[in-house]
């Protein structure tokens, strides 16, 4: 995503291949983008998208093991954050700017 703020970070997102489910979706693009692998996947939200025939749908979901490893035709960067070391993110008007503060709020 091209935000126009470089120093910017948002979540991860990726698009679901034919015949592949939501939650397959999810465990493929943050291997395949972040070298990441996750388990319990629960959806969070979903939002309409300015493309025609498209929409976004966020999930949560629990690390469950890998090495941060960049696929760099898909990322810039990429890094870990706590709710205390957070960078500039998307605001709270989008689903990812959502989820962040859904994490924000539920970290004890």
């Amino acid at each position: 995503m091209n935000f126009p703020i470089k120093e910017m970070f948002s979540v991860l997102a990726g698009f679901v291949e034919p015949g592949e489910s939501l939650e397959e979706c999810i465990r493929r693009e943050i291997f395949e983008e972040a070298g990441i692998r996750v388990r319990r996947v629960q959806y969070f939200k979903s939002q309409s998208w300015p493309f025609p025939d498209s929409l976004m749908i966020g999930f949560t979901a629990e690390y469950d093991g890998g090495a941060l490893s960049i696929d760099r035709t898909e990322l810039l960067e990429a890094r870990w954050f706590t709710k205390d070391t957070l960078p500039l993110v998307p605001g709270k008007q989008s689903l990812a700017g959502e989820l962040i503060d859904w994490f924000v709020r539920t970290q004890s």
